[in-house]
């Protein structure tokens, strides 16, 4: 039946059950859509005030009926029709299919809903995954490369603040040199400059075509359209990927402390061969020993050195991830020039076990612990290389262990 059909006979029905002193409860049931010919009645979409009540809709309804050609009715439920169409779609929160791990270590993930079932993978504290299902009480997730079942009780689900406090906001650099400025306007001063690929933590998106980064010289602003933002979140590790990762944290320590021991035979075998010779230079002592303390001892002998952007000379100056770079290659480690490219080498520790010689990665930085709280680092071109405490004098998004 269409619509205009629909409308008449409704009209009709109405108005015999008004003349016929009858009650429209009384064929509500029987007859579809009769029930709902009010003022609120979603077939119709009335909003006039004065219709509340069910007998002032039956009566608008009629009066509509008996005053208004059949063409001005269909044409006001065409028109209200339209409208409804037009009305904007409940968008649900990008948070709302979200679980955070909420757990002293790590949950396992299962292949079933079950104690029983086999374990593929874990999804540690505060990692997060996308909830694909519910199973009494029991999600299925997908998580980096794992897909199944945790106890629900285990992970937190649809919390918006804790899903963007364990995640980190990122934006990428995606040309050669980024100015990081102190205004979000090209006519403000230049705070800083990021080399293309670094990864800097997002601390504002509010200024439109502007975003708000840390670096290591404070908090400054870049236009969007020369980085690519994104959320990172720590997720779930399956059984193989932590095989793999167990392994080559192994094999990069057995390599690590050779590569020391080949670079401490060369530098002595240097020193004693050029004993005789004396120098107006600054002198510095060669790597000596293979383990993170060494590293942190040799490194900080060329404090008070200059910050170069770009550079990687220890002595005639370089930038953060240069410092790092030239200090562990003088140990046989070879690094990224990058302070996001160190963020996947060696492997993961946590702040509070850090050691000497760890690689300490921030937003658009990186420095090596010392000890004592205390980390050496190639700052900025106003101080160069320092020693700074604490060593989270600003927000630390990893430690990498390379010995």
């Amino acid at each position: 039946m269409n619509r205009k059909a629909k409308q008449l006979t409704i009209c009709v029905m109405t108005g015999a059950l008004i003349l016929g002193n009858s009650t429209i409860a009384t064929y509500a049931t029987p007859l579809a859509g009769v029930s709902s010919v009010t003022a609120s009645d979603t077939v119709w979409n009335h909003t006039d005030a004065t219709a509340v009540t069910p007998n002032a809709g039956v009566s608008l309804v009629v009066s509509q009926c008996f005053t208004a050609s059949p063409e001005t009715v269909a044409q006001e439920a065409d028109t209200t029709s339209v409208v409804s169409e037009n009305e904007a779609p409940v968008v649900a929160s990008e948070y709302a299919d979200i679980a955070v791990a909420q757990v002293d270590n790590y949950v396992n993930v299962r292949s079933t809903p079950s104690e029983d079932g086999e374990v593929l993978g874990k999804l540690y504290n505060n990692s997060a995954a996308t909830v694909l299902a519910t199973e009494g009480d029991w999600y299925q997730i997908k998580s980096g490369n794992v897909t199944g079942y945790v106890k629900s009780e285990f992970v937190v689900v649809g919390d918006e603040e804790l899903s963007r406090s364990v995640g980190k906001r990122l934006a990428t650099v995606n040309t050669q040199t980024l100015y990081v400025r102190t205004d979000a306007s090209t006519e403000s001063s230049v705070l800083g400059m990021v080399p293309e690929g670094e990864d800097l933590t997002v601390t504002d998106e509010s200024v439109d075509g502007w975003v708000k980064v840390s670096i290591e010289e404070g908090d400054g602003y870049v236009s969007k359209d020369y980085v690519s933002l994104w959320t990172d979140y720590i997720t779930a590790e399956s059984k193989e990927e932590e095989e793999a990762r167990l392994a080559k944290e192994e094999e990069e320590r057995q390599a690590a402390a050779a590569a020391a021991e080949a670079a401490k035979a060369k530098a002595s075998t240097k020193s004693s061969s050029s004993s005789s010779s004396s120098s107006s230079s600054a002198s510095y002592s060669a790597p000596s020993g293979s383990n993170g303390s060494a590293v942190a001892s040799y490194a900080g002998q060329f404090v008070g050195n200059p910050y170069v952007y770009g550079g990687t000379s220890l002595t005639n100056g370089t930038d953060c991830s240069g410092f790092v770079m030239s200090v562990y290659a003088a140990f046989g480690i070879s690094l990224p020039h990058s302070s996001s490219g160190m963020r996947s080498v060696g492997y993961e520790v946590s702040q509070s076990d850090m050691q000497p010689g760890d690689i300490v990665c921030y937003s658009g930085h990186v420095a090596i612990y010392v000890g004592n709280n205390t980390i050496v680092h190639a700052s900025t071109a106003a101080t160069g290389i320092k020693y700074t405490s604490p060593a989270d004098y600003k927000s630390i998004v990893s430690v990498r262990r390379i010995f």
